[in-house]
């Protein structure tokens, strides 16, 4: 079976900053793969993260691209554009026209044609670097411009070898420390070094071939890292022997499940989606000349050894995507966990929203669920996960001076057990976050032994129970004397919430259902809560927001009350139907959220970084965790 044939890698990218589909990129590249390709139709200066429309029969370059989403920006980038006849200093300038339809977007292989300069540009990607392959079809005045569209850039062309050398130091939001990425383009055939030329922003290979062959390599550490990756993954095999080699690595991935459906429309939706999973995160290590694992570490800029992996927020994948690595990647699941305890070990505090460096934009530190999960399945070593228990007591327990690090709020957590509105934004989630993280400590100290701290975090874990309103039986703010903010509305976003409103953050703790459905009122109460919060209209107030945001306008877009399976604070809600027994309105609730939320070209929100995708299979599966780290699936 041709698993490849169902993948739309452009589902999802009919998006904007206020309405998502998705909010993706088409990305040409390997499973995990630390270098990607995508087209850039355009980069306007106000929505210049929005670069690829599928819509658009033109293009500016094929982009060297790490953008692990269009609201955090993108680092070491760079832009490939062939001219012919007139050659244009910027991207802008350079512009040409394409067929969407004769184009090939796949995830082992790109194929466009610049109808401007004449010349199909193919692409295949190994892990760290790529083949290109030109086709000029007349011989006006041809060159292949290499952009630099961010940052600082350095161009050397080396003659006698036929490679260019080029740096970006790029990073729009990781904290990062003098950083570069350096790539290496050696040209196989067709160029003429007397002829090319660098700009300010530019460089340009002058070509004397209709047929021109070149290999691009990347590194962050040096340029002969990247040398020596373009040696060991691209050798002497021919541009067809590498995409040969790409489709059969995306083949084996994509074979690790069969889709339990069969027509057409919904194996494209399954297959695509299972490509988006294995694109994040990205890989950001090397190998070195013994063939162990090296990265560049962003905290202090020195080479340290191990793997490392970024382009990842824990907030938005904790609940699917892992859980779904441990079926489809427990290989890759165990590499992750070495690299988040390096992070830790070159940083003293473990990820929370990397972008190469942290950028810390999302509440809380939902890795702990990962690392739970993991113990719980029996991924990764005893040593292994000894280190981040201890790890992960450590951000349970020490406020970081640096906001985008460890748990914001987590002193006044420890002094008044619950996170006061008046002292932090968006408190109720970070309580019941944090109240989830201790649960998940007290898991794994648990499956390791250390009872003693089982206990002390299985306390803390009740601390949700503080900001319960036993009147209106939502989670409320509450001040740092103990009351409960005025002027309570359950449908106002914002605030004291993250991307939701009461009605969605109330069912956020999935380590203590039976305890909320309690507090509820019982099983029939509950039953109730969940009715309105799918039955009413969706309606909503931008709050603490302040004016509306794009998550507001897709909860809106579809009739499913406030369960706003557009973002993740309502993955769970159609399974807890099935946690009490309803499993007739939970099958109903899917089966209409699967069929008119969907399709092969668009998600009903952000995808975020496989996190949505993630939420499909598993839905088909039947294999959605309400808890990861404790219950394996909805209604074990």
């Amino acid at each position: 079976m041709n698993y490849i044939s169902y993948v739309n890698t452009k589902m999802g990218s009919d998006s904007s900053p206020r309405f998502s589909r998705g909010n993706t990129l088409p990305l040409t590249q390997l499973p995990f793969g630390m270098i990607s390709f995508c087209p850039q139709t355009e980069r306007l200066s106000e929505k210049r993260e929005w670069f690829f429309s599928p819509n658009a029969p033109y293009l500016e370059g094929v982009r060297l691209t790490h953008q692990p989403s269009p609201w955090i920006d993108d680092y070491a980038t760079v832009l490939f554009t062939p001219q012919n006849d007139v050659i244009s200093d910027t991207p802008a300038g350079a512009w040409s026209g394409y067929r969407i339809e004769e184009s090939v977007f796949r995830p082992d292989f790109l194929k466009i044609k610049f109808l401007r300069s004449e010349c199909t540009l193919e692409l295949t990607p190994t892990e760290r670097c790529a083949a290109i392959r030109l086709t000029y079809e007349n011989m006006l005045k041809p060159y292949f411009s290499v952009f630099n569209i961010y940052g600082n850039a350095e161009f050397d062309l080396d003659k006698g070898s036929l490679t260019l050398f080029g740096t970006n130091d790029y990073c729009a939001k990781g904290d990062v420390k003098d950083f570069k990425m350096y790539y290496a383009i050696r040209f196989l055939n067709g160029i003429d070094p007397e002829r090319s030329y660098k700009t300010e922003n530019a460089f340009h290979v002058s070509v004397n071939s209709k047929n021109v062959e070149a290999r691009i390599a990347i590194s962050y550490i040096s340029f002969d890292m990247a040398l020596a990756s373009l040696e060991r993954e691209c050798g002497s095999l021919s541009f067809n022997e590498l995409q040969k080699v790409a489709e059969s690595v995306w083949e084996k991935r994509l074979s690790c499940i069969e889709a339990p459906i069969k027509t057409e429309r919904d194996m494209r939706i399954f297959y695509s989606c299972l490509y988006r999973t294995f694109l994040y995160p990205h890989a950001a290590f090397e190998l070195d000349n013994n063939g162990q694992c090296v990265h560049y570490s962003p905290y202090d800029a020195k080479t340290r050894e191990g793997v490392r992996y970024t382009g990842y927020g824990f907030w938005d994948v904790y609940r699917t995507s892992f859980p779904l690595f441990a079926i489809t990647a427990p290989d890759f699941y165990e590499k992750f966990l070495e690299s988040a305890l390096n992070d830790y070990k070159e940083c003293g505090y473990l990820p929370r929203w990397s972008a190469l460096g942290e950028v810390g934009c999302m509440p809380s530190t939902l890795i702990d669920a990962t690392i739970a999960d993991a113990a719980a399945r029996g991924i990764g070593s005893r040593e292994l996960l000894n280190e981040l228990l201890f790890a992960m007591i450590h951000h349970a327990t020490t406020p970081s001076k640096d906001k985008r690090y460890g748990r914001s709020g987590i002193e006044h957590y420890l002094k008044y057990g619950y996170v006061p509105c008046d002292l932090e934004k968006e408190s109720v989630n970070l309580t019941l976050d944090f109240a989830y993280g201790d649960w998940c400590i007290a898991r794994v100290a648990g499956i390791l032994g250390y009872t003693d701290i089982e206990k002390e975090y299985l306390k803390r874990s009740e601390s949700y129970k503080n900001l319960f309103d036993p009147e209106t039986k939502f989670m409320r703010p509450k001040d740092s004397l103990g009351n409960f903010k005025e002027d309570f509305d359950p449908l106002s976003w914002g605030g004291d919430y993250t991307e939701g409103c009461a009605w969605q953050t109330t069912f956020a703790v999935p380590h203590a259902l039976d305890s909320l459905i309690e507090m509820i009122g019982g099983r029939d109460a509950f039953l109730k809560r969940l009715d309105e919060t799918v039955y009413q209209a969706p309606r909503y107030r931008v709050g603490g927001y302040g004016s509306e945001i794009h998550e507001m306008t897709e909860m809106a877009s579809v009739e499913l009350g406030q369960c706003a399976i557009s973002n993740q604070p309502s993955f769970s809600i159609p399974f807890l139907y099935e946690y009490i027994g309803e499993q007739e309105k939970c099958d109903a609730l899917l089966t209409k959220i699967l069929a008119e939320c969907f399709s092969p070209e668009s998600y009903p929100g952000d995808e975020d970084n496989g996190s949505m995708s993630a939420w499909y299979i598993l839905a088909l599966l039947k294999k959605y965790p309400l808890c990861p780290g404790g219950q394996a699936t909805a209604g074990e």
